[in-house]
Formats: structure tokens, C-alpha cells, sequence
């Protein structure tokens, strides 16, 4: 039975294995590209394509692993052994540049295998598990809050990688900084994993896997849950553009701004120490105003804040300038990805996180990288990183990101609050 009050289990797991593996994405959201950028290539398409293949086998992965949960009508065991493997693959990814003797293309296309591997189980425990957790455990007066302190794990998770990572990059290297996170993460998601507490609404089903995608694309299901992709399409457009800067944030700041990666990860740690005290006020908050109102407000002062960073480079006003972007980052992320859960149908609920992933990962994250690293090559500088010739990202892909999240406004207009 769903409860109506988040419990101490619920509140624990959710909070724990949400930081074990947004501490696994924190580093491969941004410092497989610093590696790939700094040790491998100076290519920004080279992280376009790492960013949009593994995207695509996160979202396969989500879809054919949350049909499956939802047919075994169990959780756990997706969260618990996919944060085990994800621990693993993640403190392998650097062993891709034993691969440079034979040829930087090779080791390149090595390390993208490397990180389809680890999105494969990262997929499968986070995106499939805890999320049809969450929503398993939540109704439409908690969801709010449980994704506020999801959202509150992810920037505690890159508060520690930001915080961390250059002084353990500059001190030990890249390979001692991979090894710690990948046992970070297997120590935190275990434990995590353990506690998790299956709903006992779940039910294992008859059916196969295949029967049980195909049956979300038949017309009837696409019109059932007609609002329930609009908000997709939402999720979709403010990704694309938070895609066209995201990526490229660490390597702008190091290459462009020409900030050590120390003093790079700082610029960025300052900004979520102050998102993170928000994040589960936001919650509460979107549960009280709603989710289309507090999407509305967000989309605009996102555009704003992400726009106007890209005209500073003193550390201070890029501080003050990512704190505010990062506060409507939050806001819009806990407004729309509860308000994708109140629409997700009960018996799909993992299926369906399968979707969201398709929207809000794969698509945004294909199509708003190649915009940035197409930016980063046409209209960067060219600088000499590490012996190669390099094309290094300028503000432009700051300005063109938060052009791209006015789009949010198109399906929004279209939207319902809740199905009808």
C-alpha cells in the first residue's frame, strides 16, 4: 500500500542510493569528457558522440530493464546489483588510454565503450529502479518532496565530485580519482541497496517483455497518456538546451576562461552548495503552487541566468551567475520530473521510466551536445592541449543553450496539471 507519508526506509533509500549513483553520473556527466578532452583527444565531437551513444544505450537499458522489473514485479534487485556493477565500470573507464599505443582514435572509441558498459548498469539501477521506486512508495502529496531530496542527493553528489576531484586529479591522477569514486559509489549504493523495502502493491506479471513495450505504443495507450508525453516533450526541450553548455562546462572554465581544473571545479562547487540548501524547499514548494506554474517561472529565469553567465569570467560573478541557473536548474528538474511520476500509469511504472529517460536523456542529450561541440569546432578557439590541436568552446554555447530552454514554453502551453 502506498503510503501517504514518506517513512524513515523510504526517505533513507531514496537518499542513498540517489547519491551513490548521481555521484557515478556527476563523473561521467563531466570528467569522462575532462579525461576523453584532456588525456585522449582535445576533440569536442568526440565528446558529442560519447555523450549521445551512451545516452541511447542508457535510455535501451531503461526501457527493456523497467518492462522487466515491472513483469518480476521487484525493484530491489536492479537497484542493489546495477549499483554494484555500476562501481565497477565506473573505476575502469580510465584504462581506455592503454589503448593509445595503438592509435588515439582507438583509445577514444575504447573509452565510449567503456561508458556505454557502466551506463548499462547505471541505467538499470537508477533510472529503471529508483525511479519506479519512487514512485511505488510516493503519492501525488509526497512525490514533490521525495524527488526534492533525490534532486537534493544529486547536487550533494556533485558538491563531493566538484569539491574532490581537481585536488585528487592534481595530487594522485586520474586513475587514484576513478578507483576512489568507484568505491565510493559501490560503499554508499550496497548499503542502499540493502535497505530497499518493495512496495507491497507490486505484482509480478504474466507477460513478455516485448508484448509488454509494445503494448504502451498501441493508440490507445499514446491517448490515455497524452499528457503524460506532452510533459515529455517539456522534460525534453529545457534538456536540449542545458545539453548545449553542460557538457562542456569543466573544459570552458580550464581552456577558455584558462582557470586551473582546481580552481574550475571550485567556480562550479560554489553555485550547488547553494542549490543544495534550496532543493527540498523547491520541493515542497512545487507540491504547494504546482507543477506547470513552477515549470513556467523556471523556464524563464533559467534562460535568463544561463544567457547573462556567458558574459562574465571573474569568479565571483560566475558564481553568482551559476547559483541562480543552478536554482532554476533544480526547480525546473524537481517541477517536471514529479509531475512525468504522477503521470506514470501503475501498472508500468518502470516501463515508463524508460520513456522519460528517452526524453529527458537520450534525445536532449544527442541533439544538445552535437549543438555545443558543433559551436566548440565551427566557432572556438584553436589552441594546442596536451600536443594535439584542440578547438576550445566559447560563451556562444551559452547563449544558443539558453535560447533553446524558451522552447520549454511550446509544450507547456499544452499541458495539464494532472490527466484528466
Amino acid at each position: 500500500m502506498i503510503q501517504e507519508k514518506l517513512s524513515r526506509n523510504i526517505v533513507s533509500t531514496i537518499a542513498l542510493v540517489s547519491l551513490a549513483g548521481n555521484i557515478a553520473w556527476a563523473v561521467e556527466n563531466q570528467y569522462y569528457n575532462v579525461f576523453l578532452y584532456n588525456f585522449l583527444s582535445p576533440n569536442p565531437i568526440y565528446i558529442s558522440i560519447m555523450v549521445a551513444l551512451t545516452t541511447i544505450v542508457g535510455t535501451i537499458s531503461t526501457v527493456i530493464m523497467g518492462s522487466y522489473s515491472d513483469i518480476m514485479g521487484k525493484r530491489k534487485p536492479f537497484i542493489l546489483y546495477g549499483l554494484i556493477l555500476w562501481a565497477i565500470t565506473t573505476a575502469i573507464f580510465p584504462f581506455s588510454a592503454f589503448f593509445l599505443p595503438i592509435g588515439v582514435e582507438f583509445a577514444v572509441f575504447m573509452a565510449i565503450l567503456f561508458d556505454c558498459v557502466m551506463t548499462f548498469f547505471g541505467a538499470t539501477s537508477l533510472n529503471a529502479g529508483l525511479n519506479a521506486y519512487i514512485t511505488d512508495s510516493t503519492t501525488l502529496d509526497t512525490r514533490g518532496k521525495a524527488m526534492g531530496i533525490s534532486q537534493m542527493m544529486n547536487l550533494v553528489s556533485i558538491i563531493i565530485i566538484y569539491g574532490a576531484a581537481g585536488f585528487i586529479i592534481n595530487l594522485m591522477g586520474y586513475y587514484s580519482f576513478f578507483f576512489i569514486v568507484g568505491g565510493l559509489v559501490a560503499i554508499i549504493g550496497i548499503y542502499g541497496g540493502l535497505i530497499v523495502k518493495d512496495s507491497k502493491s507490486l505484482e509480478s506479471m504474466e507477460i513478455t517483455i516485448f508484448k509488454h513495450i509494445k503494448n504502451t505504443f498501441s493508440k490507445t495507450q499514446l491517448k490515455t497518456h497524452k499528457n503524460f508525453f506532452i510533459v515529455m516533450f517539456i522534460i525534453c526541450a529545457w534538456q536540449i538546451g542545458f545539453n548545449v553548455f553542460f557538457p562542456f562546462l569543466i573544459v570552458y572554465l580550464q581552456h577558455y576562461l584558462e582557470y586551473s581544473i582546481t580552481i574550475a571545479s571550485v567556480i562550479v562547487l560554489i553555485p550547488l552548495l547553494i542549490s543544495i540548501i534550496l532543493a527540498y524547499p523547491i520541493g515542497i514548494l512545487t507540491d504547494k503552487i504546482g507543477r506547470k506554474k513552477m515549470t513556467l517561472i523556471s523556464t524563464f529565469s533559467f534562460f535568463l541566468f544561463a544567457f547573462v553567465f556567458g558574459f562574465f569570467q571573474d569568479i565571483l560573478m560566475l558564481s553568482i551567475m551559476g547559483s541562480l541557473w543552478l536554482i532554476s536548474y533544480t526547480s525546473i528538474s524537481v517541477a517536471t520530473f514529479s509531475w512525468a511520476k504522477d503521470l506514470y500509469p501503475d501498472e508500468g511504472r518502470g516501463q515508463f521510466s524508460g520513456y522519460w529517460n528517452l526524453f529527458g536523456g537520450t534525445i536532449p542529450m544527442i541533439i544538445g551536445p552535437m549543438i555545443g561541440g558543433w559551436l566548440a569546432s565551427e566557432f572556438g578557439e584553436s589552441k594546442i592541449i596536451n600536443g594535439q590541436l584542440g578547438h576550445v568552446p566559447t560563451p556562444l554555447i551559452f547563449f544558443i543553450g539558453a535560447i533553446l530552454i524558451l522552447i520549454t514554453l511550446i509544450p507547456l502551453y499544452f499541458s495539464k496539471e494532472k490527466n484528466n
